[in-house]
Parts: structure tokens; C-alpha cells; sequence
């Protein structure tokens, strides 16, 4: 239970300081610095890793394509859908993560999940929904008090 509080305190953490970034830099300057930032911290961890590998260039192409698809894109386009989304909206977009995941694994890779993992994503996207649909209804109470 605390690793998922623990997650759940992370994404929305992750959600706002996204909205924040996409909404104080213009473009996607924001998320340029932030990745030279997190690449320079984890270089030495990397090189300590790697060592020699570091020399290979066709590994050092596919590391690059790697952080380009797995990271670069999709954050950019987080980035640019939070300009345009309320974090409310967005966050229940983000809990479609794993349900997307799974239909990709089933399609691309003929992966199968047992009932319990169907199950596990239902909960996790019926759990945003509710949570948003239950902070929507606070805001309009505070908003507009009935009686």
C-alpha cells in the first residue's frame, strides 16, 4: 500500500511540476533543460555501467534512439497536451498508461494478461476517474454551496 501511495504522490507531483515547466518556458525549452539536467546527473552512473561499451557506436546510436522514442517524444507530448489540457483531464489520460501498454503488448508481442492484471488496470483507471469526478464535485461545492 505505501509503494502505491508512494506512486501516486509521484505522478501527481509529476503532473503539476509538468504543468508548471510547460507553462513558465516557452516551447519545449522547459523539458530541454530538464533532460540535460537528469542526463548529466546520471552520467557517471552511466559510464561507471557502461565503460568501454561507451566507445561502441552502434550502441551509442541505439541508446540515442532509445531516449529519443522512450523519452524525448512522449515527454514532449505530455508537455504540449498539458498547455492544452486542465491536470484533471490530463491525469485521467496518464491512468489509460497501462491500459494502452497492454493492448500494445497483445497486439505487437501476442502477450496475454491473467485476470487479476486486467482487473489491476480496471481499478487504477475507475480509481482517476472517481478521484477526479470527486475533486470536481468538491470545487463546485466550495464554489457553490447548496442550502
Amino acid at each position: 500500500m505505501l509503494f502505491a501511495l508512494g506512486a501516486a504522490v509521484s505522478w501527481a507531483f509529476y503532473i503539476l511540476a509538468s504543468a508548471r515547466v510547460g507553462a513558465a518556458f516557452p516551447r519545449l525549452d522547459g523539458l530541454a533543460l530538464a533532460m540535460t539536467f537528469a542526463a548529466v546527473l546520471s552520467l557517471p552512473f552511466g559510464i561507471a555501467n557502461a565503460g568501454a561499451a561507451l566507445l561502441r557506436l552502434d550502441l551509442v546510436a541505439l541508446g540515442a534512439a532509445v531516449a529519443l522514442l522512450s523519452s524525448t517524444i512522449p515527454y514532449a507530448l505530455e508537455l504540449i497536451a498539458l498547455r492544452r489540457l486542465a491536470a484533471a483531464a490530463f491525469s485521467i489520460l496518464m491512468a489509460l498508461a497501462p491500459a494502452t501498454a497492454a493492448l500494445a503488448g497483445f497486439l505487437l508481442l501476442g502477450q496475454h494478461l491473467t485476470v487479476w492484471e486486467m482487473a489491476g488496470i480496471i481499478l487504477v483507471i475507475a480509481a482517476s476517474v472517481g478521484a477526479v469526478r470527486a475533486g470536481g464535485r468538491r470545487a463546485d461545492d466550495i464554489a457553490e454551496p447548496t442550502g
